[in-house]
């Protein structure tokens, strides 16, 4: 199979209030100028970069559609949110000039479903995992270091991701609730590269979100793209997993409000159907991609 073109390089940009320029990172994989409209990919966390994503360049090996990567502001190499993101930004009136379609991957219409949903998987975890979860929200003690777990030490002992900062005192009860929940177990080895850049800086991640798994303190506690997925135009599809954040309920109002909306479940995967059903998400999202 042949390598697709590539190119990187950084965007600038101007802020007010700040007296220096910005930059945008962003790498490209195919050609622009092929006349198949391109793909822009859109990272979660908040606070992380684009790397655990980057098998999506197989849309332009597999289907030539040029796809775009970059870092959001103040993520990885540029100065969740993902679906959150693009469904705010799609229910804009007018309509974004060259939006042509919209995929809302395993994202929630509201940030409330998502938390019912990781508080309700929470009380349904083996009782060891539970009490351990629960100790660690109820003391709120999330920076001493018996709480803490860096991705390198648990990336040394067996190559599975845990958390950037653990909040809980038993690393073993959030890898159980993640592996089931979130990451699943075909992690890629680019999902280390994604979470070290959120290690080295959880401003982004802290701001918005807060240091928690099942409540949210930050800027996106009462988020919700309800009355935006109302106005969505372009064709949009929708895709989420099994007894993830992004729950049948919390996607329930993108399939209400969007007109001719598309939805797609992967029934062998949790919150990152990408990693664990590989050639059926890329299928799935180029044809419907390359559909007239």
């Amino acid at each position: 199979m042949p390598t697709p073109s590539e190119k990187e390089g950084t965007i600038p940009f101007q802020v007010n209030g700040i007296d220096k320029p910005c930059e945008t990172w962003y790498k490209i994989f195919g050609d622009l100028k092929s006349g198949i409209t391109p793909t822009v990919v859109v990272h979660g966390g908040p606070g992380l970069s684009h790397d655990y994503l980057i098998q999506l360049k197989e849309l332009n090996e597999r289907y030539r559609i040029p796809v775009i990567f970059y870092d959001q502001i103040g993520n990885g190499k540029s100065h969740s949110w993902g679906g959150m993101m693009g469904a705010t930004f799609a229910g804009r009136e007018p309509s974004p000039k060259g939006l042509r379609k919209l995929i809302i991957g395993n994202a929630p219409a509201t940030i409330q479903g998502w938390l019912d949903a990781y508080n309700g998987y929470l009380e349904a975890m083996d009782d060891d995992v539970k009490v351990a979860l629960k100790k660690g929200e109820e003391t709120g003690n999330r920076e001493g270091e018996e709480y803490e777990v860096r991705f390198s030490d648990v990336n040394q002992s067996d190559g599975k991701f845990l958390a950037d900062v653990v909040i809980l005192h038993d690393q073993a009860a959030l890898k159980k609730f993640m592996e089931k929940h979130c990451l699943g177990v075909n992690q890629p080895p680019e999902l280390p590269e994604s979470f070290g850049w959120a290690e080295k800086d959880d401003t982004v991640s802290s701001t918005m979100m807060g240091k928690s798994e099942f409540s949210v303190t930050g800027s996106m506690k009462n988020w919700s793209a309800v009355e935006a997925s109302k106005k969505i135009s372009v064709p949009t599809l929708v895709l989420n997993g099994v007894d993830e954040g992004a729950s049948d309920e919390s996607i329930q109002p993108f399939l209400d409000n969007i007109k001719g909306v598309k939805y797609v479940k992967f029934y062998n995967s949790s919150h990152m159907g990408l990693y664990d059903e590989k050639d059926l998400y890329l299928k799935t999202v180029g044809e419907w991609l390359l559909e007239k």
